[in-house]
């Protein structure tokens, strides 16, 4: 006997939905559930992407970005 311990978000309409190893699919399985609640982990602070200017210094090129490329090279003469 196996034991999976998961921590499972109910749907909208109250069901849960229990994933299981694809070696238990098709084949009976009995389950045992013990329900408590769980504080939900601290989701991280969204960037604030608001205005000009709110990438500025998270966005890097390559020294050679502007520089033409070797496959246009016929088209560029």
């Amino acid at each position: 006997m196996d034991t999976i311990t998961a921590i499972l978000e109910p749907d909208a309409d109250g069901t849960i939905h229990l994933p299981v190893p694809a070696e238990w699919r098709n084949r009976p399985v009995r389950v045992k559930a013990s329900l408590e609640l769980v504080e939900a982990p601290e989701k991280p602070a969204a960037l604030d992407l608001k205005g000009f200017g709110c990438l500025k210094g998270r966005i890097e090129y390559s020294p050679d970005f502007d520089e033409p490329l070797q496959d246009f090279k016929d088209y560029t003469a």
